[in-house]
């Protein structure tokens, strides 16, 4: 960002003097100690939500106008003295030069809301080395993980959830009122030996999403060279013809339905191996594999991504007939009927193949655009559980239904013709059948009534093996004890 773009505020001034309903009102005053982009941000924020902000910098007349008029901007010890509580919006790598205000600092309370570059950068985190410099004060953990556009536009857009961690109860639960106050979540996350985990949590790129972009890329790899074996190379030795041209639109194209609809299963395939092991084990308490919560957990990961492989499959489609080798094929294939004298090349099946193909292909897509949008927390948190359960189960297992007819009438009866095995290799729409078949079967099987009603059981607690105590009347007609097993 240039040094222009750095002058100006991040929120243009007229939002805040123009706007009566934003005067802030008679509350707690605020320090600010910092001038870059965040502690504007945070001043506009608290100034937003009625807080008193009294901000600290080196040369408070150069940086005034930066800030809010409602704002105070002074010398950084004035500010300390104004104020109990004091955010510190400065990189780590200044704190010593607060070093000065050691002893107008003591037995105020310090939030601490810097980041590093790197995860782990440091031995220790930047609020224990803040606390060993300045022992007399107090040291909260907490904000940083909002972005100053988060603060700006407030909890309505963004993250809303403030992980706080301090030493100090008390000044925890200040912090936690102040986060309250500006429309966020305050989560508390223990002591300050925490603040080394919240620092690396805005530095991990997609955490939950590794293990699933690497599926994905392994699966797109594998159907790629298998394509490019059946398309590219196969022409190549047997006929000596150069198919090259067909990597980036066709063969693409060919690999990217392969990757979501095998993505869509293994959505759904987890569900089916957690149900086995409570049927096999008769109970639900029975921790799984760790590889298998993992897959338990990645679950919406690899749906998005199911999706997003499946919308460039229908734009590649769409955009299949713009391609300048096509063009050449058609006229290729025009001249040919012109010279055999063919009048009509009208194939009735082929037809309807295509028609039910591509209309099919729309609803899968639709349904996937569907899976996808409630998949946000925005969606979903306005659904409750039985609407998001019928959309992300009931809904998703029709699309993967669906899919399949997709891929069965592409592939119609084409799987009985022996030119369609290159080098002896089945077509790649015949290998991703197996695992969604498999899942289709699974399910079938599990609403049979006898096997649900036992599943229905296991998951509302019932369990194999567990004894239960009864009492009966003897002859006497006194009661004795006994036990029988619950699976009886």
């Amino acid at each position: 960002m240039s040094g222009g773009d750095m002058a100006k505020p991040l929120l243009g001034h007229g939002s805040i003097e123009g706007d009566p309903s934003i005067t802030p009102a008679p509350g707690r005053t605020i320090g600010v100690l910092g001038s870059g982009d965040f502690a504007r941000s945070l001043a506009i924020r608290l100034v937003c939500s009625g807080f008193k902000v009294v901000v600290g910098s080196r040369n408070p007349k150069r940086k005034a106008g930066l800030f809010p008029s409602a704002a105070e901007v002074t010398f950084q010890a004035e500010a300390v003295k104004k104020t109990d509580v004091i955010f510190v919006a400065v990189f780590r790598e200044h704190y010593s030069t607060l070093c000065d205000l050691a002893d107008v600092l003591a037995g105020k309370i310090l939030v601490d809301v810097s980041n590093n570059t790197e995860v782990n950068h440091h031995k220790e985190s930047n609020a224990e080395y803040l606390a060993s410099l300045f022992p007399a004060c107090t040291i909260v953990k907490g904000f940083n993980v909002l972005s100053a556009w988060t603060l700006q536009s407030g909890a309505r857009d963004g993250n809303k959830q403030v992980l706080i961690c301090s030493n100090n109860q008390e000044a925890k639960r200040t912090v936690a009122e102040i986060a309250q106050g500006m429309g966020f979540t305050p989560v508390d996350m223990g002591c300050l030996s925490s603040a080394c985990e919240i620092e690396n949590i805005p530095l991990r790129l997609l955490p939950a999403w590794k293990i699933p972009i690497f599926l994905a890329l392994g699966l797109f790899l594998c159907f790629f060279t298998y394509n490019l074996i059946r398309q590219v190379i196969h022409p190549y030795i047997r006929e000596q013809k150069n198919k090259l041209y067909k990597i980036p639109i066709e063969v693409v194209n060919t690999t990217l339905p392969c990757v979501a609809y095998v993505m869509l299963s293994l959505v759904y395939l987890p569900g089916v191996l957690a149900a086995c092991s409570q049927l096999y084990y008769g109970t639900k308490y029975r921790p799984f594999p760790d590889w298998l919560d993992q897959w338990l957990q990645h679950r919406k990961q690899i749906g998005l991504l199911s999706f997003f492989c499946a919308a460039l499959h229908a734009v590649y489609s769409f955009c299949l007939p713009m391609r300048r080798s096509h063009r050449y094929q058609l006229i290729e294939t025009a001249v040919k009927q012109a010279v055999e004298k063919k009048m009509n090349i009208w194939v009735e099946e082929e037809v309807w193949r295509m028609e039910i193909y591509i209309s099919v292909g729309i609803i899968a897509l639709g349904l996937l655009s569907l899976l996808a949008i409630t998949s946000l927390p925005s969606i979903a948190n306005s659904l409750n559980w039985r609407e998001f359960s019928f959309i992300q189960s009931t809904l998703g297992f029709v699309a993967l239904v669906i899919s399949t007819l997709h891929t069965l009438t592409y592939g119609w009866s084409r799987a009985f013709d022996e030119n369609q095995y290159k080098f002896y290799l089945p077509p790649t729409y015949t290998l991703t059948l197996l695992v969604p078949c498999t899942v289709i079967l699974a399910k079938v099987i599990f609403s049979l009534p006898c096997i649900q009603q036992r599943l229905l059981r296991i998951r509302r607690g019932w369990e194999k093996g567990r004894y239960v105590k009864f009492v009966l009347p003897s002859a006497t007609g006194e009661y004795s004890s006994g036990e029988t097993s619950s699976n009886v």
